[in-house]
């Protein structure tokens, strides 16, 4: 038995206190989809100015992927990401301090980079502290912690808005954070380098550098053959999930904020089901001959049905549609543990870090990028719904694209 599995009792506080940070980084990554018409308002943004706001989180997200793994490894989670939620404090306190567009997206870049440990802490810590078969348990109950994060970043926002303001709002937030850094400090174990194996790996990895060490994992051919889905799909799931799916239903379906903010909740809340099911049927389906890549090869192409309706149904795509987008995106989701499991464990750490570098990296072009075309087709001339529909379909097209390349080279690995 392995000697740094932690106690029942221990091992649940943990949890929670992982937990705790994990939900407020996912509500903060989705906030700005409800905070959207208040600021854009109050400063006067455009579509491209939104989407680098919200995209700004998940810039400054990326900035530490690459390195995370290797800190991690060194140092053990609590000191990490103890240190980058102090960061996020300070993000969340310029947040509500910013008196201009530039400020509020300098803040947003460091609230992305505060909480960028937020999962892969936790996730690192598990694989020592808990047993085998706790492991995928505890994992599983963290995504749904970040649904319900997401959850809280709708309708409790929107009630919220009217009685404290956004800004003050953000200064509740940093509190919560500190808080959450508090029970961290309290409950989870320091790291203890007991691993005398890891030294050398250590030891060369600080020889060839961060960037070199991840040569064998850009080499790799199933990495390659997921990336492009990671960046386009997937990361457009989370870009349309955290930001566009709002002003979707404001913009070109009509909705009031208010009806916007209970479409993004029920959104969230059927994302939620969604991935407590997955987490329920993957290892059935895994048994009968069903692996993340026939999953993707079959689900996928469903997306795609719901991608087209969303943009030739223009204002008829409501919640609904939405809601079903996100599901059904949901099949590129099975592909980040697959890249775990394609790579021996000495480099799994490192696979997972660049997949989530690309993943992210993809949220924040999605995000930006919808912005730019929305302005830009309404300097065309076209009315600001058609914007809308025909930046979603370079959108639709370049997941297309990506899941061709998939097709194309997934035998490959």
């Amino acid at each position: 038995m392995n000697k740094d599995v932690l106690p029942r009792r221990t091992a649940i506080w943990v949890f929670v206190a992982f937990a705790s940070a994990y939900f407020l980084s996912a509500l903060l990554r989705a906030i700005t989809a409800t905070l959207s018409p208040s600021l854009s308002w109050e400063f006067g943004l455009q579509a491209r100015d939104l989407g680098l706001l919200a995209g700004g989180y998940f810039f400054g997200f990326s900035l530490t992927q690459l390195p995370m793994g290797h800190w991690l490894d060194q140092h053990g989670p609590k000191k990490v990401v103890l240190r980058f939620l102090g960061v996020a404090v300070v993000g969340c306190l310029a947040f509500a301090w910013a008196t201009d567009f530039a400020g509020l997206l300098l803040a947003r870049v460091l609230i992305g980079v505060g909480v960028s440990a937020c999962l892969m802490a936790p996730l690192t810590g598990y694989r020592r502290w808990l047993a085998l078969e706790q492991q995928q348990r505890a994992n599983a109950w963290m995504l749904m912690t970040g649904a319900f994060g997401m959850l809280a970043s709708t309708l409790p926002v929107q009630w919220l808005l009217p009685v404290v303001g956004w800004r003050w709002m953000f200064v509740g937030l940093a509190l919560l954070i500190v808080l959450s850094m508090a029970l961290m400090a309290w409950q989870v174990p320091k790291w203890q380098l007991t691993e005398p194996a890891a030294m050398p790996d250590s030891s060369a990895a600080k020889r060839v550098g961060i960037w070199a060490s991840y040569s064998q994992v850009w080499a790799n051919p199933y990495f390659r053959s997921l990336t492009p889905m990671g960046f386009f799909n997937y990361g457009g799931m989370i870009a349309m999930q955290t930001l566009w799916a709002g002003p979707w239903m404001v913009k070109v379906a009509g909705y009031t904020p208010f009806e916007a903010a209970t479409g993004l909740f029920w959104l969230n809340v059927c994302m939620l089901i969604t991935f407590w099911l997955w987490g329920w049927v993957t290892p059935t389906l895994t048994k009968r001959g069903y692996n993340a890549n026939k999953l993707m090869t079959y689900g996928v192409p469903l997306n795609f049905c719901v991608q087209l309706y969303i943009v030739l149904g223009g204002a008829d795509a409501g919640a609904l549609l939405w809601a079903l987008f996100c599901i059904t995106s949901s099949f590129v989701a099975l592909a980040q543990p697959s890249v775990g499991m394609a790579f021996p464990s000495a480099l799994a750490g490192r696979a997972l870090s660049a997949y989530n570098l690309v993943l992210f990296l993809g949220v924040f072009v999605v995000q930006w990028g919808m912005g730019l075309m929305i302005d830009g087709f309404k300097a065309q001339g076209f009315q600001e719904p058609q914007a809308f529909q025909c930046a979603m379909a370079v959108f639709f097209a370049c997941c297309l694209a990506s899941y061709g390349y998939f097709l194309k080279h997934k035998s490959d690995s």
